[in-house]
């Protein structure tokens, strides 16, 4: 069980008083037979069939509040070394409040429990919150795919009024 800190202020009779509310969350590993949350996922990755694809390989972690999905991360092993985060998502009612920040912490422990020493995630070039996050968090760039969302995406995906055009690959050791 993981605990989230919010602190919270307001005067009450003149008096300033901080409240702080300790809200529990958990980032727990699906079980099979469970609801893949698809609404969430989708908001990364609008592709079904694409997402169809990955997920048969992939580890599906959920970001829970009492019994309440706030966000996902699919996680793929690349190789003994190497896992990638293929879909991570946040509920839109809980984004741009750390919960994004939260699940990625949570992620990284969970990869390295699983033995791996370093963590990958592609973002398009118009993800610009994902691209500054991913930073900030201590990811690195590594590559560049060139026209890999123009080519694998039947419809254009636009962000930003920019077109996702290439992914921005990033990567972290643990």
């Amino acid at each position: 069980m993981f605990f989230y800190k919010f602190t919270t202020k307001f005067q009450r009779l003149e008096n300033l008083i901080t409240q702080t509310i300790i809200i529990a969350m958990a980032v727990r590993q699906l079980e099979k037979g469970e609801m893949i949350p698809y609404d969430l996922l989708l908001l990364a990755d609008p592709d079904r069939k694409l997402l169809e694809q990955y997920l048969i390989n992939s580890w599906i972690f959920v970001l829970e509040q009492i019994e309440t999905i706030m966000g996902v991360c699919v996680l793929q092993n690349i190789d003994n070394q190497i896992v990638e985060i293929k879909n991570i998502a946040i509920d839109e009612n809980y984004q741009n409040k750390g919960f994004g920040k939260f699940l990625l912490e949570n992620t990284f422990e969970i990869a390295k429990t699983k033995g791996f020493e370093k963590i990958r995630i592609g973002t398009a070039n118009s993800s610009i919150g994902q691209i500054y996050l991913y930073q900030k968090m201590g990811f690195d760039m590594k590559e560049i795919r060139k026209n890999f969302f123009v080519e694998n995406y039947e419809n254009s995906i636009f962000e930003h009024n920019l077109q996702a055009k290439h992914m921005i690959v990033f990567e972290k050791n643990l």
